[in-house]
């Protein structure tokens, strides 16, 4: 084990309930850091408490959680210095006036190059900085029922455009 001043390196990885991706995770990273010395404990809690009791309240240690961002993003509430009160999503106070500005400016213009420029920096900030480790982007394999039409596959997904999707009215079923 190790220790410093006396003390054990031991922490807490707290996730929420009823996402067993994220608890195999949170095991994985326990069994690898034991193995160096490190003891960590993991803690499931359901949704709601998970919120109230420790993100909203900032009682954590290391957490393992998820964010989606959309193809167009703003970044506006995760990372802007503005959003870390209480029930922000700024939860764990990340502060920089650089990524402030970026943001700022990103999102105040329709100029794509210069959208690119100010979000690409900030993914250059963040990850030099390391507020969050990123861990793992999870693959997705989307199933639809082959009546459905509208469907562009891009990049991004295929969530991009749902609400252009449809159904001809000769297949719908209900």
């Amino acid at each position: 084990m190790l220790v410093k001043d006396g003390k054990p390196f031991s922490f807490t990885i707290l996730t929420n309930q009823g996402n067993d991706l994220r608890l195999k995770t949170a095991l994985i990273i326990q069994q690898r850091l034991k193995a160096v010395g490190i003891n960590v404990k993991v803690r499931v809690v359901e949704w709601a408490s998970f919120l109230k009791n420790f993100i909203d309240k900032g009682d954590f240690e290391a957490i393992i959680m998820g964010w989606s961002i959309p193809p167009d993003p703003d970044l506006f509430d995760v990372w802007h210095s503005s959003k870390t009160g209480p029930r922000e999503l700024n939860f764990i106070g990340f502060k920089n006036r650089e990524v402030d500005q970026l943001i700022e400016e990103g999102r105040s213009t329709f100029d794509l190059k210069e959208r690119k420029r100010c979000y690409f920096r900030i993914q250059d900030i963040l990850a030099e900085e390391q507020p969050y480790t990123f861990l793992y982007v999870p693959d997705a394999l989307p199933t639809v029922n082959a009546r459905f039409r509208g469907i562009e596959p891009a990049p991004a997904g295929i969530m991009y455009n749902f609400i252009r999707w449809y159904v001809p009215k000769e297949e719908q079923l209900y």
